[in-house]
């Protein structure tokens, strides 16, 4: 699979909010699903799954704005499958340390129960995140920190 070369695509502010705003609706499905699979009660899966959403959302700002900030940085341009495997075990690992206490506390249930449902989260996550990131890239280019000068 290659990479985009082109040298424009959606950019900036609007970038981050179209991608968020994506990502973030699959999410919800996904991991209400998800935790009703893992045992949990629908209309408490769903409101975790908003919830978690919205920490998502503030965490994928800051991820991603650092992450690309460190990009622009880098002497090697574009995005390897090195570079997107550590994108997307930088952002769910850290997601994970925010939200294993929090769904802890909403399910009531262990810290050790909460890290077992996070697993199962991290594993669904760690694949859409990549496959995310990919076809979006590739629908509407690659962000200027990792755009190779044409």
């Amino acid at each position: 699979m290659s990479e985009p070369h082109q040298a424009s695509g959606l950019q900036g502010p609007w970038r981050r909010v179209i991608y968020v705003t994506i990502y973030e609706i699959i999410a919800i499905l996904a991991s209400s699903l998800l935790f009703v699979v893992i045992g949990q009660q629908p209309g408490e899966s769903g409101a975790m799954a908003v919830v978690a959403s919205a920490v998502a959302v503030i965490w994928n700002v800051g991820f991603n704005s650092a992450f690309e900030w460190w990009e622009a940085r880098q002497s090697v341009k574009g995005r390897s499958l090195r570079r997107r495997v550590a994108h997307a075990i930088g952002f769910e690992g850290g997601l994970a340390l925010i939200l294993v206490p929090l769904m802890a506390w909403w399910f009531g249930v262990t810290l050790w129960q909460a890290l077992v449902m996070e697993a199962a989260l991290v594993v669904f996550f760690l694949v859409y995140t990549y496959l995310f990131n990919w076809v979006f890239d590739h629908f509407f280019g690659l962000p200027a920190s990792a755009q190779t000068l044409v």
